[in-house]
């Protein structure tokens, strides 16, 4: 398989939703999770949603009010992470970034409750009521939300396409490793584009 072969997307990309995994303040820098290089890949993502502000979904990972809230290992989870709950968080620490923020509406927002988007069943429902046949990734983290959220739609059989410099991470070794797994064992159901080429593709 050639490296254009791997990373460019089979033809144009149509019937897409752009889909831009927690892009929120608390990965933010100076977040409680913060993802420090967020900064750096924003304005890519910026650029998209611009162009598309009508076909993007955000989504916000939404912690729980208490750890007691969640069941079984998202317990023990919030437990460690207490400080992580809406009880000692405030309220902005689960918006979108600002920069972000200013595009709803048109684009929507889809809150969940874990990892991946689809763990909000009405996010399924929703593309399929739109006909959306193709899912365009970006946002945060590589190695956590988006891998999951990657997976889900593979198995739901969307088309993945993956913009990678529009993704950010807290640890550059997930992150490579991700990039890594999608070029190698998921071709014909992932794409990995840039930004630049998501331009070129994705006109509709």
């Amino acid at each position: 398989m050639s490296k254009r072969d791997a990373k460019s997307p089979e033809g144009e990309i149509r019937h897409a939703i752009h889909l831009c995994i927690d892009m929120q303040n608390i990965f933010a820098p100076g977040g409680l999770w913060q993802t420090p290089w967020m900064d750096k890949v924003l304005p890519a993502i910026a650029s998209i949603v611009s162009r598309h502000q009508a076909r993007t979904i955000f989504t916000r990972f939404i912690t729980p009010q208490e750890p007691e809230d969640r069941p079984g290992q998202w317990k023990a989870y919030f437990q460690r992470w207490r400080q992580a709950t809406r009880n000692h968080l405030p309220p902005s620490a689960l918006d979108l970034v600002a920069a972000l923020a200013r595009y709803v509406p048109p684009a929507r927002i889809i809150d969940k409750p874990a990892y991946s988007a689809f763990s909000n069943p009405r996010l399924a429902g929703l593309l399929v009521e739109e006909s959306v046949s193709t899912v365009v990734m970006t946002g945060a983290e590589t190695d956590v939300c988006v891998l999951s959220t990657v997976l889900s739609a593979v198995d739901l059989g969307f088309r993945v396409v993956i913009v990678e410099d529009a993704l950010c991470s807290s640890s550059d070794v997930g992150h490579d490793a991700l990039m890594t797994m999608y070029r190698t064992r998921f071709h014909g159901q992932v794409d990995l584009v840039t930004a630049e080429e998501l331009a070129e593709f994705w006109r509709d």
